[in-house]
C-alpha cells in the first residue's frame, strides 16, 4: 500500500514539473497578492505587521485554491483515473496521494517564499519563524480538505468556482489558528495554543479527507 502511495505522489509530482506554468501561477499569484499591500496600504511600520499574517494566509489559501479544480479531472479525461481506481489499493490511498502530491508542488514553494515576503510587513525574526512552521502544519490541510472540493465536483461545468464556494467554510479555522499563532508571537501571548489547535485540525483532516474524498469521487466517477 505504502508503494501505490508513494507511486501516486512520485507520478503526480513528475507530471507537475512537466507542466511548470501550471504551478508556477500560483506562485506568481501568492507573491503578487501579498506584495500589493505594502504599495497600497503605505509603509507605515505598525499598521504592516498587524495585517501582514493574516495578508500572508489568505494569499496562500487562495494560491492553493487554483490548482485544485485540476487535482483529479487530467486523469479523469484520460482514463488512468478509473484505472487507478480499479487497483485492489484503497481509493482512500488515490486521494491521499493526490493531496501530498498538491501540498508537495503548491504548498512547499509557499513556505520558501513566505519568509521573503514576511519582511515587507516589518515581521520580526521570531514571528517570521513561527509563519513558516504555521504554514507547514496549515497548508497540509488545504490540500487535504481541497481534494473533498475536487471530488465532488469532478466532471462538473464550472467546477472552478464550486470548488471555492464548497471547501471556503472548511478553510476558516486553518486561517484563524494559522494567522493566529503569528499574531500571538507579536503580541507577547505566544504561538503554542494556535499551532496545537493547527496541528490537532491537521491530525484530523488526515484522517478523515481521504476517506471523504474516496467516497465523493467513486459517486462522481460513477
Amino acid at each position: 500500500m505504502l508503494t501505490f502511495l508513494f507511486t501516486v505522489v512520485r507520478r503526480d509530482v513528475l507530471l507537475a514539473a512537466r507542466r511548470r506554468g501550471d504551478w508556477l501561477t500560483a506562485q506568481f499569484f501568492f507573491v503578487i497578492v501579498v506584495s500589493m499591500f505594502p504599495l497600497g496600504i503605505g509603509p507605515e511600520p505598525g499598521m504592516l505587521r498587524s495585517i501582514g499574517p493574516g495578508v500572508v494566509w489568505v494569499a496562500a489559501l487562495l494560491a492553493s485554491l487554483l490548482s485544485l479544480d485540476r487535482l483529479f479531472a487530467d486523469d479523469y479525461r484520460d482514463g488512468s483515473l478509473e484505472q487507478a481506481m480499479l487497483s485492489p489499493c484503497p481509493i482512500a490511498l488515490l486521494t491521499l496521494g493526490k493531496a501530498i502530491a498538491h501540498w508537495v508542488v503548491n504548498g512547499v514553494p509557499l513556505l520558501l517564499i513566505a519568509p521573503l515576503l514576511g519582511v515587507q510587513f516589518n515581521l520580526p525574526a521570531e514571528a517570521l519563524w513561527i509563519l513558516v512552521a504555521s504554514l507547514a502544519i496549515g497548508t497540509p490541510i488545504l490540500s487535504l480538505l481541497g481534494s473533498i472540493g475536487a471530488a465532488l465536483t469532478l466532471g462538473l461545468r464550472g467546477g472552478g468556482a464550486l470548488v471555492t464556494l464548497l471547501i471556503m467554510p472548511l478553510y476558516v479555522p486553518a486561517l484563524i489558528f494559522g494567522a493566529g499563532a503569528v499574531e500571538g508571537v507579536l503580541s507577547g501571548s505566544g504561538s503554542e495554543a494556535h499551532l496545537s489547535l493547527l496541528g490537532a485540525f491537521l491530525m484530523l483532516s488526515l484522517l478523515l479527507a481521504p476517506w471523504v474524498s474516496a467516497m465523493a469521487l467513486r459517486v462522481s466517477v460513477e
